[in-house]
């Protein structure tokens, strides 16, 4: 029988155990904490993805393992660094489902993998996906960007169903980047629909935000049509209108008034676009990024919404 390894049983991770069971596969899914692998193991329930039963093909530990055909790499970005260096060694291709650029070394994902596991086969799978959805079989898609056409394949083939469709993309650069940014710009989309800016104002931004994408992708060796496809707008339009997105409803509260810090203190989960922010202006330096740049002055007090919004507004005139 195929297997698959996931790596994080957060929301993320669940959902794609399930879909991997799902597709027919033996799966092992992994829990950092000893007490919820065993807690989750016993009751069949996912603490971070209520209402979904685990079936019986996954089985849940606190030990780490790449014993797998495919090990996916669900934890967050800043994170993914110290699971590798922990990860026993293993000939399985290593797709990270994560989106965001690491703090400090300003590394997309894959570039921390190749960092950490020099000899991996590595891709990215990406896309606009919401957790419950995936876990509740609802129709989706995704990306499964590499360069190696061997390992696209084989993550489309064990990880696909019908109504799980997956694309091979051979753009990683163009995919991640796309991951990464959409959070950042749907922090300021939440932000103008909490401020009372809007419809219009955040159909701007979110359009305005795609050419961003194409601009920093292509600026980094990725390609400007990845960026108009799942991993680029799809993921972008979901996380910037869809009401469970973290990083939409993070922008929300602030844009209500709401403190950063008293924001994520009621928060359990990781919201990927706070540390992506400052570390994607960091990474693309040269490059004219107005909308993340002002969101990542929002997050560290540089500046208010209302000094941002008419800095924006008052950028000069041009054709589009």
């Amino acid at each position: 029988m195929n297997s698959v390894a996931v790596i994080g049983a957060g929301a993320w991770g669940t959902a794609l155990a399930i879909q991997a069971a799902r597709a027919g596969n033996a799966v092992t899914l992994w829990a950092r904490d000893p007490v919820t692998a065993r807690v989750m193991e016993q009751t069949r329930v996912a603490p971070r993805l209520p209402g979904h039963r685990l079936p019986g093909a996954i089985r849940i530990t606190a030990a780490l393992t790449a014993a797998a055909d495919i090990v996916l790499l669900a934890v967050p970005t800043q994170y993914l660094r110290q699971v590798l260096a922990a990860l026993p060694p293993g000939d399985a291709p290593l797709v990270v489902c994560a989106k965001g650029v690491e703090a400090g070394t300003l590394r997309l994902p894959l570039e921390i993998l190749a960092q950490g596991r020099p000899s991996a086969h590595g891709a990215v799978l990406t896309g606009p996906n919401f957790a419950h959805e995936i876990a509740a079989g609802l129709p989706a898609a995704a990306v499964v960007a590499g360069s190696a056409a061997s390992v696209r394949a084989l993550v489309t083939q064990r990880m696909g169903t019908p109504a799980f469709r997956l694309y091979g993309n051979d753009d990683p650069i163009g995919a991640q980047i796309g991951g990464a940014a959409k959070n950042v710009i749907a922090i300021a989309a939440g932000a103008v629909i909490g401020a009372g800016l809007g419809e219009n104002a955040r159909a701007a931004l979110i359009t305005r935000g795609l050419a961003v994408l194409q601009r920093l992708a292509v600026a980094l060796g990725g390609h400007a049509e990845t960026v108009g496809g799942l991993s680029g707008l799809g993921d972008l339009l979901l996380t910037c209108t869809g009401p469970a997105s973290r990083n939409f409803s993070l922008g929300l509260a602030l844009g209500r008034g709401q403190a950063l810090a008293d924001i994520l203190a009621q928060r359990a989960a990781v919201t990927e676009g706070v540390a992506t922010a400052p570390a994607l202006v960091a990474r693309a330096a040269g490059v004219d990024m107005p909308i993340c740049t002002a969101v990542a002055d929002l997050l560290q007090g540089r500046t208010t919404l209302a000094e941002a919004t008419a800095a924006l507004l008052a950028r000069p005139r041009r054709d589009e």
